[in-house]
C-alpha cells in the first residue's frame, strides 16, 4: 500500500490550465490583460475574446473574456479572480 498522499492541485505542475476571466466590456478586458502581464509576468499575452450573451444582437450586451494559458498551473486562481473583481468581473472555473 502506498502511504504517499496525492499532491494538492496547487502543487501539480504537470497539467495545463486555462483561466478565463469574464469582464463587462472591452476597456476592462484590456486593462486586466495589461495588469496580468505586469503582475504575473506572463510569457504569452492573454487573448481577448468578445462573448455575446445568448439571444442578444446588440454589441453593448457583450461580455469580454480574457483567456490566460497557464501551462505549468503556476498562477493562483484566487489572485486572478481578485484582479477580475477589481474591474467588475470574475474568473470562470474551467
Amino acid at each position: 500500500m502506498n502511504d504517499a498522499a496525492p499532491h494538492p492541485p496547487h502543487e501539480r505542475h504537470d497539467q495545463h490550465v486555462r483561466h478565463v476571466l469574464v469582464l463587462p466590456d472591452r476597456d476592462a478586458a484590456e486593462e486586466v490583460a495589461e495588469a496580468l502581464t505586469e503582475r504575473f509576468g506572463l510569457a504569452e499575452e492573454p487573448q481577448l475574446v468578445r462573448d455575446a450573451l445568448a439571444g442578444e444582437d446588440d454589441a453593448e450586451d457583450a461580455q469580454w473574456l480574457v483567456v490566460v494559458e497557464d501551462p505549468d498551473a503556476a498562477h493562483d486562481p484566487e489572485q486572478l479572480h481578485e484582479l477580475a473583481a477589481e474591474h467588475e468581473g470574475w474568473r470562470e472555473a474551467e
